[in-house]
């Protein structure tokens, strides 16, 4: 068998985190820049990125991005970046305060949900989110089967 390709994300989103919504309920939501290299960039737009388990981490009040991968640029060589650094994410003050508030009052925790571009620039989309427990996955599996049974008997009675 040939190689295959890596499937690129749809809608233009260079990458999206689908774990996240399966293992999280997303609160609020929040639209931030990142601080990027050239490589970074160019591997980003020909290639995208894996969001496996990417969180944010606020240290002396900046945002941190962790375990965001992207694969090296294959045509930069030797000055190439690292695929796994942390990188800083761009928000304003005021944002990261009430961010830094809601996750230490409520227990709540900050996830990437998707990389994407917004004209010339490149943009992170943060979730605050609360973990679900076993009983929550347990019902939205349901719930997501109910609703796929609903359009396949809907399809079958408009034919």
């Amino acid at each position: 068998m040939g190689k295959t390709k890596k499937k690129k994300p749809s809608g233009g989103d260079y990458g999206f985190n689908r774990q996240a919504s399966f293992r999280y309920e997303l609160l609020d939501r929040l639209e931030c820049g990142i601080v990027l290299s050239g490589t970074e960039v160019k591997a980003l737009r020909t290639v995208g990125c894996q969001m496996g388990d990417a969180y944010v981490d606020i240290r002396r009040d900046e945002l941190w991005l962790h375990n965001l991968r992207i694969d090296p640029y294959a045509p930069a060589a030797m000055n190439n970046h690292q695929p796994d650094r942390t990188r800083k994410l761009l928000a304003h003050r005021r944002e990261i305060d009430k961010l830094v508030g809601q996750a230490q009052q409520q227990g709540l925790t900050l996830v990437a949900t998707r990389v994407y571009p917004k004209g010339r620039r490149i943009k992170v989309e943060i979730a605050l989110a609360r973990g679900k427990n076993v009983a929550d996955k347990r019902q939205d599996i349901k719930q997501r089967d109910m609703n796929r049974e609903m359009q396949r008997a809907v399809r079958e009675a408009n034919r």
